[in-house]
């Protein structure tokens, strides 16, 4: 058992029990294995806190680590690391939802990386800034502290910081768009398609059909041909 002071939640007592394991059934991943089903030994944690910020009921908390023979310290990182997972969570909604991650279609995989780094060194730019964003808070939400602002609360003032702070490039020129393709002709440079990869459910890898390949739909069974 470990007793820690937090600053938010008060005391918080983590009782842990080692070589415990879940009672396994034949759903899910254990659904085709041969033969007993294995004994998986863990550690299983029960956290208790003093209080919660949101003032709720402070039910106690099961954790399972597949570890055995946890010290003290290690209990004590288990219970940490999951209470950072809800900073994980916001973090890929914030990437995902705000700064538009998942939003291009892109074709090739380097892309896709390069896209990735983008999006990575704007939500960096949103930390680095959080210093001299003012908090431009809904209605709804609570007051912050200027070095605590979330990405999200960033971003709404970063459009004053953006006209006071310098950029190493030089002013867009006046320019034109070009007449691009003229209207009624093909494309004659067709894009190339990359496989997704998917596995079916038998083991065997997905292919696409030849009419998916050719951009055409298979006539349906009687249908007449006009």
């Amino acid at each position: 058992m470990t007793v820690t002071d937090t600053e938010r939640y008060g005391t918080a007592t983590a009782q842990a029990g080692g070589r415990l394991h879940p009672r396994l059934t034949r759903r899910a991943a254990w659904g085709d294995h041969e033969g007993p089903l294995p004994i998986i030994e863990g550690t299983v944690i029960r956290l208790t806190v003093a209080e919660l910020p949101s003032g709720g009921v402070n039910k106690p908390v099961w954790l399972w680590c597949f570890r055995t023979g946890a010290r003290p310290e290690d209990v004590d990182r288990y219970w940490h690391a999951f209470l950072r997972r809800f900073d994980v969570e916001h973090t890929f909604r914030l990437l995902k939802q705000t700064l538009g991650w998942t939003r291009p279609r892109l074709r090739d995989s380097a892309a896709a990386d390069r896209w990735t780094g983008i999006i990575l060194a704007a939500r960096a730019q949103l930390r680095l800034a959080r210093p001299l964003a003012r908090d431009l808070r809904r209605p709804w939400e609570r007051p912050m502290e200027p070095n605590r602002l979330t990405p999200a609360r960033v971003r709404r003032g970063f459009r004053n910081l953006r006209v006071k702070a310098g950029t190493p490039a030089r002013a867009p020129k006046p320019t034109r768009p070009g007449p691009g393709r003229p209207p009624g002709s093909k494309n004659r440079r067709t894009a190339t398609r990359y496989e997704v990869g998917r596995v079916l459910a038998t083991g065997e890898s997905y292919t696409r059909p030849a009419h998916h390949k050719l951009g055409t739909t298979p006539r349906r069974t009687g249908q007449l041909a006009s």
